[in-house]
């Protein structure tokens, strides 16, 4: 079998959760970097990579890795690389996105306009035509330039892997779904415990958890530029993938998730995206505010998306939301209790200094991961009990 090598980026912070990921589905670390984790596979890691991990953005085919300080480095070592493995004469390819951080050459739109004309000049030679008809599948570039050196990677995912293919419907500020999935996996919780979210909005936290209980692979419903790729991945190895998902998926099992929100609205899109996911039959929306937040079980989990008062106006209320969220938290004192916000001043007005704080970055916006750790539950205490 081929040895492929494939680059996975993901948030700021959120590493150590990906690797996890990748080194469970079987596959080798070959480095971790900021906001990326670099992964060796054969062509089923194409399949398995985009079908199953939860908290990667895209799956990029790294094709090479140099150092280059001037466009003529840049456009030469391009030149150099065997495209021909890659992309078929009727191939569509452009570089669809360059970064740049601390480097000599970090106009994006130059970076891209001289390396299409070096892939060009050398797929010119390999194939023997001067003119392209690009009518073929899809191969988008992405570049990232770090002190100069810059890592080259094919898409293979197309649309990001956040867009699952079930949230038709999103409230004003909805977490993405790789971030929620990601949140989840921080904490110890798992399908027998009972999971709160009293900021649901659309439903994405308890979708992902309800995802995750059940074992259903977030990439099942959607997908990929890559299956089109028949000249390096066969058809079969995406069927497997598939074949494998429907497998390790759970049926008949047992969840206690619930998604509160003060807008009836979002509850009902919530429900609707729920339905889509295919786990309705897990979570319970309803429409709640957050100060009415109670449970009659002794031990559960709260995982939270509050608002964060981006706005001038929203940030006047915050102090008497997090108010009130301490409030709500000091009635279930057993509890776990895991929230996500940039707002500096949370645990202030909570009331309450975190166990552990996580810097995440949910794109540019620095958040942090705010856990509070209840007493573990008897060991033989069953769900109903909880």
């Amino acid at each position: 079998m081929s040895r492929f090598e494939f680059i996975a980026p993901c948030h700021f912070g959120l590493e150590s959760v990906l690797k996890r990921e990748i080194t469970d589905l079987g596959y080798e670390i070959v480095q971790a970097e900021d906001g990326r984790i670099t992964f060796a596979g054969d062509e089923t890691a194409f399949c398995r990579g985009n079908i199953f991990l939860r908290t990667t953005e895209r799956i990029l085919l790294k094709v090479d890795k140099f150092k280059a300080e001037t466009f003529e480095e840049l456009f030469e070592n391009t030149k150099e690389i065997p495209w021909e493995n890659y992309i078929p004469p009727n191939g569509k390819f452009w570089v669809a996105k360059a970064t740049s951080i601390k480097s000599k050459l970090f106009s994006p739109s130059d970076i891209q306009s001289i390396m299409k004309k070096a892939i060009v000049e050398r797929l010119k030679k390999v194939y023997k035509i001067e003119w392209f008809p690009e009518d073929g599948n899809e191969y988008p570039i992405r570049v990232t330039f770090m002190k100069d050196e810059i890592t080259i990677g094919i898409d293979t995912s197309g649309e990001s892997l956040h867009r699952r293919g079930y949230r038709k419907l999103a409230s004003k500020a909805p977490i993405t779904e790789t971030l929620a999935a990601a949140l989840i996996m921080l904490t110890p919780w798992k399908r027998d415990r009972i999971l709160i979210d009293p900021f649901c909005g659309s439903g994405t936290i308890p979708i992902e958890a309800a995802m995750i209980g059940a074992n259903i692979a977030p990439g099942m419903n959607r997908s990929f530029l890559a299956e089109h790729w028949t000249e390096l991945i066969p058809k079969k190895a995406w069927y497997q993938a598939i074949e494998e998902a429907n497998d390790v998926m759970l049926h008949d099992i047992d969840m206690s998730i619930q998604g509160y929100d003060m807008d009836g609205e979002i509850i009902k899109a919530a429900r609707q995206n729920a339905a889509l996911a295919e786990v309705e039959q897990y979570i319970h929306f309803q429409q709640r505010p957050v100060k009415e937040l109670s449970h009659s079980k002794k031990y559960g989990f709260i995982i939270t998306n509050p608002p964060y008062g981006e706005r001038l106006e929203e940030k006047a209320a915050l102090p008497a939301l997090y108010k009130e969220i301490g409030q709500a938290f000091n009635a279930l004192d057993s509890w776990s209790y895991f929230i996500i916000t940039s707002y500096e001043d949370a645990q202030k007005y909570i009331g309450r200094k975190a166990d552990k704080n996580r810097k995440i970055y949910n794109g540019m916006l620095k958040t942090y991961f705010y856990q509070y750790m209840g007493p573990k539950p008897p060991k033989r205490l069953d769900m109903d009990s909880k």
